[in-house]
């Protein structure tokens, strides 16, 4: 349910926000303030949450996701929707980056062994990326409604925040359905102890790679393809259903390949050729080039997902894997929240995929980093 709503709601923030008069540099001011927050928010919950049970804080969750639905919905002004941005769960990534992403992978983390945990991971990101594929499809559902109805485009696009608010109730009604022993069985959390400075060097590591990633957030990738192409919204729409079930099938190879060569290879041999794809499309002279850049990079861009989570698990001790997801989730969404006011000021700049190029260079640069401090690093977890 999230997924789909997190997927809708991307597109419809770089559909809405332009009708409404915002510039590409007020959406990219927008788009850092929604991952800031989410980072904020995600850093409280790992770090001074231990005495709360997650089914409360996964609550309380779904009760801002259904209060930013209904204000971003209500208002127009762009002082009020970056606070709401801000202080709500709206994600411009069609990717988790809530306070419900450390606390569901620790929940989980607990129901499967060490030698399983990569797949269980798969399973579940494959379950929102496609859910967040379908949600961006879904897109053309407004845009046919304002075309062949009297409805105006600001009302049909108005409507996915609605359906994401009513998406929150869905999701606050299903986590009821998490008993007490789901609670017991994610061992108590704790804060980072011994496992500390190993969570440290992996969170400046994913923060370098969501820097770059913060440039082409998917808001702003559909910026970038209405200015450089003219693209549709439907064709927008399609192209993100594609990539996006792609990213999220991926994962079972992923989980596949690490088995044979390793956590830390899987993801370094994955995201590099992906990265080169990112800069490729940047540099297409036509659409059709373009996209199909975007979806070869899609079919590896998202295989180190569910590898790096069970890799964050397996070094931490259980009682600290809310904590160490909670830490090495929020520098990412940190660092991915500077980017994107860097992305609107290039993209108002020119219509040159200036973004994409710098977003590829980054993680590149991460990679290689990657590499070379953790290869060789023994994993602490064996079940």
């Amino acid at each position: 349910m999230r997924g789909f709503v997190d997927g809708l709601v991307s597109v419809a923030i770089a559909t809405l926000l332009p009708l409404l008069g915002f510039s590409t540099v007020q959406i990219g001011i927008t788009v850092t303030g929604m991952l800031a927050g989410s980072a904020m928010v995600t850093l409280l919950v790992g770090t001074r949450g231990h005495a709360i049970p997650r089914r409360t804080l996964l609550f309380a969750g779904a009760a801002v996701m259904i209060l930013s639905g209904v204000a971003f919905g209500t208002f127009t002004q762009f002082a009020i929707l970056l606070v709401v941005g801000i202080v709500g769960t709206l994600n411009p990534t069609a990717g988790d980056v809530s306070m419900f992403l450390p606390l569901e992978q620790s929940l989980l983390a607990a129901t499967t062994s060490a030698k399983t945990r990569t797949s269980l991971y798969a399973r579940y990101a494959f379950a929102g990326g496609l859910a967040g594929a379908l949600g961006s499809q879904a897109i053309a559902i407004p845009e046919a409604v304002a075309r062949h109805t009297a409805i105006s485009q600001q009302t049909a696009f108005r409507a996915c925040f609605a359906l994401y608010s009513l998406a929150g109730i869905v999701v606050c009604l299903l986590y009821r359905s998490l008993t007490q022993e789901a609670e017991a069985g994610g061992a108590p959390s704790a804060p980072l102890g011994q496992s500390r400075a190993i969570v440290y060097r992996l969170a400046a590591l994913f923060a370098l790679d969501a820097f770059g990633g913060g440039f082409v957030v998917q808001s702003l990738l559909v910026v970038w393809l209405f200015q450089r192409f003219e693209i549709s919204v439907s064709g927008v729409g399609t192209l993100l259903l594609i990539t996006g079930v792609c990213s999220a099938a991926s994962g079972f190879v992923a989980a596949w390949i690490a088995e044979r060569i390793g956590p830390i290879r899987t993801m370094v041999f994955t995201h590099l050729p992906a990265n080169g794809f990112l800069i490729a499309a940047a540099l297409m002279p036509t659409m059709p080039w373009a996209l199909t850049m975007l979806v070869l990079r899609s079919l590896l861009s998202q295989m180190d997902v569910p590898v790096r989570t069970s890799y964050v698990m397996s070094v931490v001790s259980p009682p600290e894997r809310a904590a160490a997801a909670s830490v090495t989730n929020v520098p990412r969404s940190l660092a991915a929240a500077i980017s994107p006011t860097l992305a609107g000021w290039m993209l108002q700049s020119s219509s040159f995929g200036w973004p994409l190029i710098v977003a590829g260079v980054c993680k590149i640069v991460y990679d290689l980093l990657l590499l070379a401090g953790f290869r060789h690093h023994q994993l602490a977890d064996s079940g």
